[in-house]
C-alpha cells in the first residue's frame, strides 16, 4: 500500500508552448523522472517547438523533437500546484490555492542556438532548485 503523499504537479506556462515552458518541462521530467507530475502550455500555441530550442536541448542529451505546443485550460492549472509563468502575463488564469512563480527569461522566440543556449541554461538551474524544494531525493 502506497502511503506516500501525491506527488506534485508543475505546469509550465508560456505564451507559445514552443520554447521556455518545454525546456523547463523537459528538464523537470528528465531530472525528475516520475517524482513530479510535468505539463506545460501556452496560452497562445505554436504550431511546433522551436528548432534552436530542439537543437539546444539535443546539446544535453533531451529530445524535444515530437513535442507539440499544447494550449493552456483552465483545467491543466487547476490540477497543478505549482504554476510557472514565463511571459504570458496576464493570458494566465489565477486560482486559489495555487502557488505562482513568474520566471524573468529571454524568449527564444526567432532567436538562433547560441542565443538560446544561455536561456536553456538558466532554466535547468532554475528548474533544479525547484526540484530540490517540491520533491528533494
Amino acid at each position: 500500500m502506497n502511503t506516500s503523499a501525491p506527488r506534485p504537479s508543475v505546469l509550465f506556462v508560456c505564451v507559445h508552448n514552443a520554447g521556455r515552458s518545454q525546456m523547463a518541462a523537459a528538464f523537470l521530467a528528465h531530472l525528475a523522472g516520475d517524482r513530479i507530475e510535468v505539463r506545460s502550455a501556452g496560452s497562445a500555441p505554436a504550431d511546433a517547438v522551436n528548432s534552436a530550442v530542439v537543437k539546444a536541448m539535443r546539446e544535453v542529451g533531451i529530445d524535444l523533437s515530437g513535442q507539440i505546443p499544447k494550449v493552456l485550460t483552465p483545467e491543466a492549472v487547476q490540477a497543478s500546484d505549482v504554476v510557472i509563468t514565463m511571459g504570458c502575463g496576464d493570458a494566465c488564469p489565477v486560482f486559489p490555492g495555487k502557488r505562482y512563480l513568474d520566471w524573468q527569461l529571454d524568449d527564444p522566440a526567432g532567436q538562433g542556438v547560441e542565443a538560446v543556449r544561455p536561456i536553456r541554461d538558466a532554466i535547468e538551474t532554475r528548474v533544479r532548485a525547484l526540484i530540490a524544494e517540491v520533491a528533494p531525493a
